[in-house]
């Protein structure tokens, strides 16, 4: 029986799954309950009359007349005859996201469908328009035009800040310009402007149990609007809704999207069933399966190796930059790539319940904060608000005069914090995004100013991520070390190990003359024999080069390797070898001398690398071993992190593969790289878009810099609205006066808080080429 699977999701689309199978030349066709990913901004609902329907399909034939990347004529001749099957063929066409146009010309049987060729390659692209095609073949299935159904429609934003603007004007006209304006119509307006303050101030009463700065404002508002002062409270108003509107934007500003292990691993799997190798859909890959995986695929599954070996990247999932060579009884993991090698895999646990599945599922259960700018001014305000109202009530005590506390009303801390700051901060956040760096959020912003220990992943973060030749050796003074690099070279050229690539990238780079290679022969996870200028060349690990009967008397006394190695030897005589290693990136000692000694910041390293290497790359870095923690998996890297959090620290976390995006959802901010896997880019507060660590230390001074002018303007807001408040309750203040001080201060302190985004940015120096 063979059976798929045709998804059509994306975001902000509804999911749905229908579900082929055939046996008996029979199709059935079944309706899986719907899986809602994301916003709902638009839906397509494709449904079915049955629960399952079961019954004798056409078969479809079709052929390709054409194909480009991003666009498919093909003609199917069942569209010549049959106007039914080609409505639906069309909705469903138009229903999948990643279908951009879609033309059907019966009369020519032709079907020209558009597609993103950045989301799915044109192999997957015609697999999955063959699985559409199937489905339309079902009279039964329901086709539900997108602007016929009846979804549900977004909450509209309350126009508050139109209104608002609308009382100013009504007010201005009514008052100063003396235009005859109904006070009703301005009242009017007011109050419906205020509505969002009220609904604020009830929630802070109901939910919170407090009193918030929301309620002190309404308070002044509707005093000063029953007394006919419409000019003060809709200036707060306005005011209020600015500093709403900047401080929303401060939010984080990409929407983080479900994250799908399987989305990212490819849509197919070959599997072995009933003695035979079958293709079938990556989500129907059950425990209990034997799974084969060929050079250059990624592993769906985390399992056992049931026999075959090869050579496996698990610097996705582990951290580790060399490939390790697996062979039958070792574990595998999803997410780590197919060097070298086939093998085939028992398949013991699938989707989120993979060890990189359940790093997902770490990063998602994370705690989520609040990403508007939660600052210790603001709370500052919140703390005046009793007082404030205390105040207020005992100058009408003594009073008896409304006009006054309405002025201590108007003459709060509150208004004038609530837009000078999130100002500060967009004028940062924007600042930053100029100088390369994207920051995702205010609080993201704040909690940077506050950093006291940063965790650095190593591989790809602190390091290049990639093997790079460090050295070569040779143990023969008749033999130059060119000529060693030269013939290992030879042999390895054209091979698809990294550190055979690596070895020819530097013999390039040395200019070194690389000779012809004869014959050769690769064996998997050893090395490599060749027949070099007349010579037997053996290029490999110590443990092939003996096998080999080749001399190793020279390595005696050299006692334990500092560095990985791979040695060469020709004509049955070790000759020398080639040091190589996961370099760091050359800004990485500057910046971890400059976090711990100026910046005064604690350091850790993270990796999944082993105990030796992770120390020696400490070491050269000058990270102190007790901050140095090796062999981690994501959820062991996630651990560290909270452990470190639950110390009091304020944690940084910076890291770009899946195994980071537990750690990273779990610090105060984490940071990624642009060129990151999409997991952690989603999952990062900050994102390092030019690549380079020195983008860290210019953010933290970014952040530092707004959080020193978030203190100027509490007191550019305080100094003059206390001094006013002092003279309201002695002798009295005009509410219109204690507005235009309120208001005053408030612009200043915007103003002020607009100096990064009016800073001139500096001139960079380009990043040397690697």
């Amino acid at each position: 029986m063979a059976k798929m699977t045709v998804q059509l999701a994306s975001l902000p689309v509804k999911e749905s799954y229908l579900t082929l199978e055939e046996k008996s030349g029979e199709v059935s066709i079944t309706s899986l309950p719907y899986k809602t990913v994301g916003e709902q901004n638009s839906r397509v609902a494709i449904t079915s009359a049955q629960v399952q329907s079961s019954k004798k399909i056409p078969h479809v034939t079709y052929s390709v007349v054409h194909a480009i990347p991003g666009r498919l004529r093909l003609r199917v001749p069942r569209l010549r005859n049959d106007q039914d099957y080609g409505q639906r063929l069309q909705t469903l066409l138009e229903a999948d996201p990643l279908v951009t146009t879609v033309k059907i010309k019966p009369a020519a049987a032709s079907l020209v469908v558009n597609y993103k060729a950045n989301a799915v390659t044109d192999a997957k692209m015609r697999s999955r328009l063959s699985c559409l095609m199937i489905a339309a073949s079902d009279p039964g299935i329901v086709l539900l035009n997108p602007k016929k159904a009846s979804p549900q429609e977004e909450e509209k934003p309350w126009p508050g800040m139109q209104l608002s603007v609308l009382a100013t004007g009504l007010a201005v006209l009514g008052g100063p310009l003396g235009v005859a304006v109904p006070p009703i119509v301005t009242a009017g307006t007011i109050a419906l402007a205020t509505l969002p303050v009220f609904k604020r101030a009830v929630d802070g009463i109901v939910k919170e149990r407090k009193l918030s700065i929301d309620f002190l404002d309404f308070i002044a508002i509707a005093i000063t609007t029953v007394q006919g002062q419409f000019l003060t409270p809709s200036l707060m108003l306005s005011l209020i809704e600015i500093g709403e509107n900047i401080r929303d934007r401060t939010a984080r500003s990409s929407k983080m999207q479900t994250l799908d292990l399987l989305g990212s691993l490819g849509q197919f799997a070959w599997v072995e069933r009933d003695g035979e190798k079958v293709q079938i859909p990556i989500q129907q890959v059950l425990p209990g399966d034997t799974v084969i995986v060929y050079p250059g695929e990624q592993i769906p599954i985390d399992g056992t190796i049931l026999r075959g070996k090869a050579l496996l990247d698990e610097q996705k999932l582990t951290g580790e930059s060399v490939p390790i060579l697996k062979k039958q009884g070792q574990s595998v993991f999803a997410s780590t790539l197919v060097r070298e090698g086939q093998v085939y895999i028992l398949a013991e646990r699938i989707g989120n319940d993979t060890r990189a599945g359940q790093s997902i599922k770490l990063m998602e259960e994370a705690p989520v904060h609040d990403t508007r700018m939660e600052n210790h001014a603001t709370r500052i305000a919140e703390i005046a608000v009793v007082p404030t109202l205390l105040l207020g009530a005992a100058v009408f005590a003594v009073t008896r005069n409304p006009v006054r506390v309405a002025s201590i009303l108007t003459l709060d801390l509150c208004t004038g914090i609530r837009v000078s700051i999130p100002t500060t901060v967009l004028a940062a956040l924007s600042y930053a995004a100029r100088q390369g760096i994207l920051i995702r959020s205010g609080r993201a912003l704040e909690q940077l100013a506050e950093i006291d220990t940063i965790v650095f992943d190593k591989t790809g973060t602190l390091t290049q991520g990639e093997v790079a030749v460090i050295g070569v050796d040779s143990y023969s003074p008749e033999v130059a070390n060119d000529r060693i690099l030269a013939i290992a070279a030879a042999a390895e050229q054209r091979l698809t190990h990294p550190v055979a690539e690596a070895i020819v990238r530097y013999a390039e780079a040395q200019q070194v003359v690389i000779p012809s290679r004869r014959k050769w022969d690769y064996k998997l996870g050893l090395g490599v024999k060749a027949e070099i200028d007349g010579e037997t060349v053996y290029v490999g690990s110590e443990r092939f080069l003996r096998q080999e009967g080749v001399d190793m008397e020279a390595l005696n006394g050299n006692g334990q390797k500092a560095t990985s190695v791979i040695y060469v030897a020709s004509n049955g005589k070790l000759q020398g070898k080639i040091r190589y290693s996961d370099i760091l990136r050359p800004e990485s000692r500057e910046v971890i001398s400059q976090l711990m000694t100026v910046e005064g910041v604690e350091v850790h390293m993270l990796t999944g690398d082993n105990k030796r290497t992770a120390m020696t790359v400490a070491a050269e870095l000058g990270i102190a071993p007790a901050h140095t923690h090796a062999e981690a998996f994501p959820e062991q890297k996630a651990t560290v992190v909270r452990g470190l959090h639950e110390q009091g620290k304020t944690v940084a976390f910076v890291g770009d593969g899946i195994n980071d995006s537990p750690a990273l959802a779990y610090a105060d901010v984490s940071v990624s790289f642009a060129h990151g896997s999409e997991i952690a880019r989603e999952t990062a507060d900050v994102v390092l878009m030019q690549n380079d660590l020195h983008g860290l230390l210019e953010a933290i001074a970014i952040a530092r810099q707004a959080k020193s002018l978030i203190r100027q303007n509490t007191g550019i807001v305080a100094i003059p609205n206390l001094g006013a408040l002092l003279v309201a309750v002695l002798f009295g203040l005009n509410p219109l006066a204690a507005t235009v001080v309120n208001n005053g201060s408030t612009i200043v302190a915007g103003v002020n808080g607009l100096r990064p985004i009016l800073k001139q940015s500096p001139k960079k120096a380009l990043p040397a080429e690697r």
